[in-house]
């Protein structure tokens, strides 16, 4: 799970060609009120645990939102990534009995949400 964590933090501070990072394309749109902001929060209920990574940064794109988590995808340029944080994250968690999935919102921020079973 530690990988898993380090990926989607990874993932909040550098956002490929989209952004140099999720919460700095927010401060670069020049909101004079913008703060960055990424919070960690966990939450246990009966049978699982939820871990959120979240961030209220540019967001990630409609168009891209569903291939975030294939092999090999990736918007960084050629040479500086492979594409398989995400993936590797996505494998993980599944290889855990648990569930990864993202909501975002352009312009508002993302949100990394895992779910794993209490065993």
């Amino acid at each position: 799970m530690e990988r898993v964590l380090l990926n989607l933090y990874n993932n909040v501070f550098y956002a490929g060609e989209y952004s140099q990072s999720a919460v700095k394309e927010q401060k670069n749109r020049n909101l004079i009120s913008y703060q960055p902001a990424v919070s960690v929060s966990t939450k246990k209920s009966e049978n699982s645990v939820i871990i959120t990574v979240s961030d209220n940064g540019a967001g990630i794109p409609e168009n891209i939102k569903e291939k975030i988590f294939q092999p090999f995808f990736t918007t960084k340029p050629t040479g500086q990534g492979t594409g398989l944080g995400l993936s590797l994250s996505y494998d993980i968690v599944k290889a855990h009995g648990g569930d990864i999935k993202v909501e975002t919102k352009e312009g508002a921020g993302t949100a990394f949400i895992v779910q794993l079973p209490v065993v």
